[in-house]
């Protein structure tokens, strides 16, 4: 692990390696308390003469080291904290050593590692040079054979990579011991090297692949939570079978594996062939997981799955191009995700309105955390051009947004064009490892198109603002847009801008450019629209639209066809025009946002009365009850913007005042439309026992939403109704929204409702994470006491470790990302408590405390007072000794900027 965090590694100073690795066979001895592991190297000059052969490694104990059968003596050799270097090593030579590690003392869970007395491991991105010594880096792709021994009593279970080739007993050379020997038939990279070992039940599946061979499916989980993997293997299949139908990629393996594990620091991990989980993202069923989790399992189940082609049969060349695999494979889980939903929903409408659902959860993420990350000091490209520790760089810039820039391309070349440059992708480079370049070319080759000015998006940090007006001239029926890219001094991107012109009517225009005509086929979002693409590639262009009536509105970047902010001066009247008639769903969606902002902004500034709320209400009542849309984009519409989103339109942020001013728009909508909100929610009822369909998921979404606005009237009956339903409802869905709806507000069931969850669930540690995380994110009421005292409280929970990735996020992660109002209090009381817990998680788990200490990014941009105190904590942990590189990179990175004049 590159552990100095004095040092900085640039992408410009990448050099090949000097020894590729043909072969490696593993032999692990496991020992919770000492491993011993033995590996066998054939390695191989790229120079063609011996040179020094590097190997990095960290926190192993050396036992033997053989060059070609002889046994090295340490004059031989060299062995620092990070590496051992043999010199003179012949062209082509094979290196065997032993190692001994301690699993069960590996609180950071890279490596390989202990959880409730079973090995796993997690080997991305540096995690193998912890298991023994390697060259650790994704472009020395070998064959692996490994061969796990250990007790049968303790582990039963013993799987790796590939496939099972053998396996039996030790006999007396080990007395109760077994073994099992795997072999993957495909090189890959050290990172993607996974085993587990210890008692597991396994739920399988056989399947046929499009071609004919068979495949063995399992997902390996704690004894007697099988019947909670179902929907993952459900999940799996479907996966399989959309990559096969989408993009024409078959599983090449004769099995596939998923193995469950409470103590993660991720989501899940793609090894080939043995997927490691979150439990998180495995167990489903409808008493413990929501309609929401449901859909997370199915997506992340999907994203590793494709993980197999895009990240595993081609993997990045160097850490920088992390966005290769991960950007990719973000867009192929959310045109999983999208077409799964559309599939279920049935009739073109519903399909066009699930799709937008889909992609307005996707947009939220982006613009709640990625935006954000673009403003801030951790700032940096898809792909980007140094780090200290690679791992901070898992961010939503490289994924979500990476995933925008794909999503682009496909946009560009049109989805049939994309296929072929997927193809084409695969023919040149299957089994090797490259780069985001080497992707964009396949995509450019396959489609005779020229996309050098586009690949500025690798390298470009921040999040570009497009200025946009427009005018008509009555007399020739033209209607002009102008587009300009702020920042004049920069080159100027290529940005797929999608717009369409909606006339008085509601009634989409046929667009006619005069002129030239679009380059690119229609936006996803266009099924009932008449929409263009625009090809953007100047820092000023003007676009005429012929033969265009009197009285149109410009519905602008429909279906968000590209990760930028639109600077456009609409009036509230337009805005809640475009969201009862704009005929692209997001941009409905994206009308009736715009006016929440301004509504917030206003009450904020307490200048005048907030027409943007009148109009935003008259969306509302016109909304929810228009039984044409689908309940769940319904729900959407009538979502305020969440607070992180809010933020970044205040020129200096007050959480509190913030809070306030959401609370009073959200207040005053529930009050004026309460009988709405009353009736709705009993209207949606269902007497019928819990199901899954898509009809159902969105009539839960929306009642709930409904039940959260009754509950703001304050009216006693609605927070009876809460309780009640938390009580009863037969499904995690609507007991977990009520919930939440109880503990923010002044509800007197509140407390009850909230002992009764954990008395219920105690033994449930997902669904007590929510519980943790409901109370971390409490909106405090008048008389209540802090909510930081409420978290202290229960970081003292049985049910509470700070060793378990999980219980943090739920706790620490959720109070200090996801409660700003609480988090920011003006005593500075939970800068404190951040300095605390950033400081014992980084002994303990550095990538865990790397995530909390990101919590104040954004520090110049707050009031004088917190920020001040905030920068006077960075100091604080910045001051200590011993940091992990990843916290220290974040702190002073922090640090170094510069207060805005």
């Amino acid at each position: 692990m590159h552990t100095d965090p004095s040092v900085t590694i640039r992408r410009v100073d990448y050099t090949p390696p000097v020894f590729r690795v043909e072969t490696v066979d593993l032999v692990f001895d496991l020992d919770p308390a000492c491993t011993r592991v033995h590996a066998s190297l054939e390695v191989r000059s790229t120079i063609g003469a011996a040179a020094t052969l590097a190997l990095d490694g960290a926190g192993l104990t050396l036992v033997e080291l053989r060059l070609d059968g002889a046994l090295l003596a340490p004059g031989r050799y060299t062995l620092d904290d990070t590496t051992l270097t043999i010199p003179d090593c012949p062209p082509r030579a094979r290196v065997e050593l032993v190692t001994e590690i301690s699993p069960e003392r590996n609180t950071a869970l890279e490596g390989l590692y202990v959880s409730a007395g079973n090995f796993f491991t997690q080997c991305e991105a540096q995690g193998f040079r912890r298991i023994t010594f390697f060259p650790d880096r994704p472009d020395v792709m070998a064959r692996y054979q490994v061969t796990l021994r250990a007790a049968r009593a303790a582990f039963p279970v013993l799987l790796s990579n590939g496939n099972l080739v053998e396996q039996g007993e030790c006999g007396a050379e080990r007395p109760g011991w077994h073994w099992a020997r795997w072999e993957d038939p495909f090189p890959k990279p050290s990172y993607l090297f996974a085993l587990v070992a210890g008692h597991f039940a396994v739920t399988e599946q056989r399947i046929s692949t499009r071609s004919g061979r068979d495949a063995l499916l399992q997902v390996w989980v704690k004894p007697g939570h099988e019947a909670r993997s179902a929907h993952a293997m459900e999940s799996l299949v479907r996966a399989i079978r959309w990559d096969e139908e989408r993009f024409g990629l078959e599983l090449d393996l004769e099995r596939f594996m998923i193995v469950a594990v409470d103590d993660f620091n991720m989501g899940a991990m793609e090894n080939k062939g043995l997927n490691i989980f979150n439990t998180k993202y495995v167990f489903a069923e409808p008493r413990i997981a929501t309609d929401s989790d449901f859909n997370a399992v199915e997506s992340v189940v999907g994203h590793e799955y494709f993980h197999n082609w895009t990240g595993n049969r081609v993997t990045c060349r160097d850490w920088f191009q992390l966005t290769l695999k991960e950007g990719l494979t973000v867009f192929r889980d959310q045109e999983f995700s999208a077409d799964l939903r559309a599939a279920q929903a049935g009739g073109a409408q519903a399909a066009a309105s699930a799709r937008a659902v889909q992609r307005i959860d996707d947009v939220r993420v982006l613009r709640a955390a990625q935006f954000p990350e673009d403003a801030g000091p951790m700032a940096h490209p898809v792909r980007p051009e140094s780090y200290r520790e690679i791992n901070n760089f898992y961010t939503v810039t490289v994924y979500e947004k990476g995933a925008e820039v794909v999503r682009m391309l496909q946009t560009l070349v049109g989805v049939a064009g994309f296929r072929r440059g997927i193809e084409l992708y695969f023919a040149r480079h299957d089994g090797q490892a490259v780069t985001c370049d080497d992707f964009v070319a396949a995509i450019a080759d396959a489609n005779g198109v020229e996309l050098s000015q586009f690949a500025r998006w690798y390298a470009r940090p921040g999040t570009p603002v497009l200025e946009v007006s427009s005018d008509y001239d009555a007399v020739r029926r033209e209607f002009a847009l102008t587009v300009r890219q702020q920042g004049a001094s920069v080159a100027p991107l290529h940005i797929p801008f999608a717009v369409g012109l909606v006339a008085p009517d509601g009634r989409d225009v046929p667009l006619h450019l005069a002129g030239t005509k679009p380059s690119t086929a229609p936006a996803a979002s266009s099924a009932t629209a008449e929409t263009l693409i625009l090809d953007v590639r100047k820092n000023e262009q003007r676009f005429v639209f012929t033969d265009v009536p009197a009285g149109c509105v410009p519905s602008l970047l429909r279906n968000f066809s590209a990760p930028v902010i639109v600077a456009a001066d609409d009036s509230d009247d337009t805005l809640a025009f475009l969201a009862g008639h704009d005929a692209d769903p997001f941009n409905r969606w994206e009308a009736a946002q715009h006016l929440a902002l301004r509504a917030v902004l206003t009450i904020l500034a307490g200048t005048a009365p907030p027409t943007a709320a009148q109009r935003l209400l008259e969306v509302f009542a016109r909304t929810v009850v228009d039984a044409s849309l689908d309940a769940a984009f319904r729900e959407q519409v009538i979502a305020l913007p969440p607070e992180a989103v809010l933020a970044e339109h205040m020129e200096l942020i007050d959480p509190v005042a913030l809070r306030a001013a959401r609370h009073a728009l959200r207040a005053e909508l529930a009050r004026a439309l309460a009988p709405m909100w009353h009736d709705t929610w009993h209207a949606l009822a269902d007497p019928a026992p819990y199901r899954r369909d898509a009809a159902s998921t969105s009539r839960r979404t929306l009642r709930n939403a409904a039940l959260a606005y009754w509950v703001a009237t304050g009216a006693p009956p609605a927070f009876a109704a809460a309780a009640a339903q938390c009580r009863d409802a037969d499904n995690m869905t609507d007991r977990i929204a009520a919930l939440h709806v109880l503990v923010n507000s002044p509800a007197p069931q509140r407390a009850q409702a909230l002992a009764a969850f954990a008395a219920e669930f105690h033994d449930e540690p997902l669904v007590l994470d929510k519980w943790f995380a409901a109370q971390a994110t409490m909106h405090r009421q008048s008389d209540d006491p802090p909510v930081l005292e409420r978290v202290r409280e229960l970081a003292q929970h049985p049910a509470f470790s700070i060793r378990n990735p999980n219980r943090v996020r739920a706790l620490f992660g959720s109070f200090c990302h996801g409660n700003a109002a609480e988090f920011h209090a003006a005593d500075g009381s939970g800068y404190d408590f951040w300095v605390e817990q950033v400081l014992a998680l980084d002994a303990i788990n550095p990538q865990a405390a790397a995530r909390i200490a990101r919590a104040f990014e954004r520090w110049p941009k707050f009031t004088p007072q917190r920020r001040d105190a905030m920068r006077s904590a960075l100091r604080r942990v910045a001051d200590q000794d011993g940091l992990s590189a990843g916290v220290r990179e974040i702190v002073e990175r922090s640090l170094a900027q510069k207060v805005p004049t």
